[in-house]
């Protein structure tokens, strides 16, 4: 019915077509309101509707406790590398784990605002896995402790969370958020940007436990960089991404109809097994990640070769599938399987990647 490509990019992402259905019929004309939801004022009682629900089912979904605030902000990901020290580092001090180039980011960031420091990498091998966590020399007087969770552009995951010694956790969640349940309350505040495996570009999610939103801030904080600002008008200080905040509505809706997150993690893992058990067993392709420390989302490889790896690229595409490149900071290949890629896109990718090999037996 549709001409549609698999689409393997880190993000804005593929998105579950039923979804892109809904959204399709609702488009010109919302309910009944004569008008799109892109044309429809924040104020109204339609859109608070739109809000509300939206709040709701991801508080199902990921069981999110009443001492939790759940804000919609727009600037994306990388604006909470900011917002997050400004707001949590009342001592002035932060702990950081740097397991790839967003944490790093997030770091570097952070280090404008106070005494931040890095307690634990893996650097040494290019990212390749998560570094012990069980006993980091955590300082007395850090704030928080921070991590990126899954990382995009290495593809690496934390399968166990570190032990923070007492400290609140803060994960950047943007690259595996609703792929698998979650415990909240294992966090102080956790952030996504939604344009990976949830939304539209523009926006990101954070939830954050009530008594970390603090009033007594520097003064010269900008308003809209204080949590206390968006969770007082219900993130709705300014126009929220309205369009935005209406299509995760409808993706947390549609994977609470798939059976919840433990449906979606069942999902998510069949699909991984099926391409890294094939790269694990090829000649031609080789997965960066140790095996420990495999994201489900994003799974970077590479063939040795930056001109057969182009070959590659050109080799799939010619197939219908798109955005393989791996990120120009590190090359090599790349597939993001995030909740909406179905398991026929990733049969897909490895029958086109046995048929290179087949095809070029003497690399």
């Amino acid at each position: 019915m549709y001409d549609r490509k698999f689409n393997f990019s880190a993000g804005p992402a593929t998105m579950p077509l039923p979804v892109l259905e809904q959204i399709r019929d609702e488009l010109f004309n919302y309910r009944g309101s004569g008008m799109s939801v892109m044309e429809m004022s924040h104020r109204s009682p339609a859109f608070q509707q739109i809000y509300d629900d939206a709040v709701a089912d991801l508080r199902k979904l990921m069981g999110i406790p009443e001492h939790y605030q759940v804000l919609f902000i727009q600037g994306g990901a990388t604006l909470q590398f900011s917002m997050i020290p400004l707001n949590l580092m009342k001592n002035g001090a932060a702990d950081y784990i740097v397991t790839g180039a967003w944490s790093k980011k997030a770091l570097q960031e952070a280090q404008k605002y106070g005494d931040v420091r890095c307690v634990a990498t893996s650097q040494d091998r290019n990212y390749a896995y998560i570094p012990d966590c069980s006993d980091l020399p955590i300082r007395p007087e850090a704030d928080y402790v921070y991590i990126c969770q899954n990382e995009t552009i290495h593809g690496t995951l934390f399968q166990t969370l570190p032990n923070t010694k007492g400290k609140i956790l803060v994960s950047d969640q943007s690259s595996m958020f609703l792929s698998q349940p979650c415990n909240v309350e294992d966090f102080g505040a956790i952030y996504a940007g939604v344009q990976k495996n949830v939304g539209p570009a523009g926006m990101s999610i954070v939830i954050i436990r009530e008594d970390l939103i603090c009033q007594d801030l520097d003064p010269r904080i900008p308003v809209y960089l204080r949590y206390d600002t968006h969770a007082k008008a219900g993130s709705m200080y300014n126009t929220p991404n309205c369009w935005s905040i209406y299509v995760c509505g409808k993706v947390f809706r549609y994977l609470l109809d798939m059976g919840g997150l433990e449906a979606v993690e069942k999902a998510n893992r069949e699909k991984a097994q099926i391409l890294y058990d094939y790269l694990d067993s090829s000649r031609l392709f080789r997965c960066t990640v140790d095996p420990g420390y495999r994201s489900m989302m994003n799974v970077p490889f590479v063939t040795g070769s930056k001109d057969l790896d182009a070959q590659v690229l050109a080799y799939t595409k010619a197939a219908g599938l798109e955005d393989l490149k791996g990120h120009r900071s590190v090359g090599g290949l790349r597939a993001s399987i995030y909740n909406a890629m179905p398991k026929e896109g990733v049969e897909a990718l490895v029958a086109c990647l046995k048929k290179f090999e087949r095809e070029h037996p003497h690399v």
